[in-house]
């Protein structure tokens, strides 16, 4: 038996899954996909900055666009960290597209012009 805590919304009810993945203590729908996910294939959204040359500031923050596998997350931060970017950057700008071919590309958060 597993035991979770669903960080889906703010209640954080206490999860029990045993190993046919019938899961208890949720108090919504979206606690049984959560407690399934997490311990099927785990994903999280990843934010860090990346480097910026001629702007205002030195880094733009940014962050992918959807959840990355646990796995890769570690891969995913090297790419991120390889990568320098031109001012002018604008929020929403994709900064990575289709990092480490995972369907997931890393936005920019900010405008640093």
């Amino acid at each position: 038996m597993k035991e979770l805590i669903c960080i889906v919304c703010p209640k954080g009810c206490h999860l029990k899954v045993d190993d046919n993945l019938n899961v208890t203590g949720n108090g919504c729908n979206r606690g049984i996909t959560y407690a399934k996910d997490e311990l099927t294939n785990p994903t999280r959204m990843v934010t860090s900055t990346v480097k910026v040359n001629g702007g205002k500031l030195s880094r733009v923050p940014v962050v992918t666009s959807k959840p990355v596998p646990k796995n890769k997350i570690m891969d995913v931060m090297e790419e991120i960290n390889k990568v320098q970017v031109n001012a002018p950057i604008y929020i929403k700008d994709i900064i990575i597209s289709n990092v480490l071919g995972l369907g997931v590309d890393i936005v920019a958060t900010r405008s640093v012009l």
